[in-house]
């Protein structure tokens, strides 16, 4: 007989987690993920390109699911190769998906209806309606319209798996409006949502006459975040930051061609994470000494960009001999300098994953860095081994042992590249025995 084929690790730790190996099926499953963190970050740990796609429509990604076709083909990327699980019918333009979320029933309640325990992808399509979709079969179970005034096309979590915000595109004013002088005062609108069944909390105007000069804005955990062109971003949550909140504008210091971005942090810890080209500020709110009725923000801590410093003088000498120094100053946002492109987080292992980028003559490297989310320590660096053209755009994930690269060429070309973590056996084993 032939050697035994060794199962695949994340298979093993979930079989154990149903309580094949132990009666506390809790207390399992957080050994698990520590096993499974150790692994990930282990130094002989290899992530393995396991398949490339290319699509003509875009791709995205949710929870081990890999979305085709604007959603309407699901596929799963948990197995070694794609697998179908459903595709929906055909659809007219005006009834396509724009974006999705994927909402999980909370613990513990008791729901109207049987389908409500299973998983559901609240989607947004181009004709502005709201659906709760079946993530195993993609029937539809609930669904509603927005508004007509507006073309509603973002999606994203206010609290995670209970309110949504739904945003628009952004208002441009018309070539006549500005020949007359006349602004679009109302730059978005944010709808807010209680999922299931859908109940909508409010439409929020982003309104210039109100907010000032504003580029963008965005809702989390009760926080409306604006940003503003000069780099300034502002946290308004009614009273508590606004009336209470001392370094409630954040700015970067940083001198760049594309402006930074700000957002809570996904761990529901409380912190704001602020990312930069070259640096990733973790923050957090704490109460001022003696004063507890007035917080403040401050660092938690910072990443730096593994950078060489090439700001420097240039010394040219004139014809007359004179000897003349300039100050040559770099962007923070060259592209030949390592650049941070993403920031993401993975709850069940407790890790940020980051992605770094050095664009070298026409070709650019990226990495996929690990960091301690307690500390912003350096556990893991992870090559990609496709080129990355920063003119393009990119989404990258961290899933358990799963790695999955989604890229935007010209001509809406799409690619899909997915790695899968490879242990050393006799590693793995070794850490498996050390758990017990």
């Amino acid at each position: 007989m032939g050697p035994t084929r060794k199962s695949n690790v994340c298979r093993r730790l979930s079989r154990r987690a149903l309580g094949f190996f132990a009666r506390d099926a809790g207390v399992v499953q957080r050994t698990n993920l520590g096993i499974l963190r150790e692994l990930v970050c282990q130094e002989s740990t290899k992530f393995k390109n396991v398949w490339t796609t290319h699509s003509k429509s875009p791709i995205a990604y949710e929870r081990g699911r890999i979305y085709f076709d604007n959603y309407r083909c699901c596929v799963s990327s948990v197995a070694s190769e794609p697998k179908k699980l459903y595709e929906m019918p055909k659809c007219s333009k005006s009834e396509k998906i724009e974006d999705a979320l994927l909402w999980e029933c909370p613990v513990g309640e008791v729901l109207p209806d049987p389908s409500d325990y299973k998983s559901s992808l609240i989607a947004l399509t181009a004709h502005n309606w709201l659906l709760r979709i079946s993530a195993t079969t993609g029937k539809i179970l609930e669904k509603i319209y927005l508004a007509s005034y507006c073309k509603f096309r973002y999606l994203s979590w206010d609290t995670p798996q209970e309110v949504i915000a739904v945003k628009s595109a952004q208002n441009k004013s018309s070539a006549v409006a500005r020949q007359a002088g006349i602004q679009q005062p109302i730059l978005l609108y944010l709808a807010v949502f209680q999922v299931l069944p859908f109940s909508l909390i409010g439409i929020l105007e982003i309104n210039k006459r109100i907010f000032g000069n504003v580029t963008d804005a965005s809702l989390s955990h009760g926080i409306l975040i604006v940003m503003y062109s000069s780099g300034l971003v502002r946290l308004y949550s009614f009273q508590a930051i606004t009336e209470q909140a001392k370094n409630g504008i954040q700015e970067m210091e940083c001198c760049s061609l594309e402006s930074d971005w700000i957002y809570f942090h996904p761990d529901a810890s409380g912190r704001i994470i602020h990312v930069g080209p070259n640096q990733i500020k973790v923050l957090k709110l704490n109460e001022i000494e003696n004063n507890s009725s007035q917080h403040q923000i401050s660092e938690d801590f910072v990443i730096l960009a593994n950078r060489e410093n090439k700001n420097e003088n240039l010394v040219t000498v004139t014809a007359s001999g004179r000897v003349v120094k300039k100050s040559f100053n770099l962007l923070d946002d060259d592209p030949e300098q390592e650049t941070f492109k993403i920031v993401d987080y993975e709850d069940e292992l407790d890790l940020l994953s980051v992605v770094a980028v050095t664009q070298i003559d026409a070709e650019g490297k990226a990495h996929l860095d690990f960091h301690c989310n307690e500390y912003g320590t350096l556990l893991k660096s992870i090559p990609l081994v496709e080129s990355w053209d920063v003119t393009y755009s990119h989404e990258v994930y961290f899933d358990r042992d799963l790695v999955l690269h989604i890229e935007q060429k010209p001509n809406r070309v799409f690619s899909c590249y997915v790695y899968q973590m490879v242990c050393d056996p006799a590693e793995e084993e070794e850490i498996l025995n050390k758990s017990y």
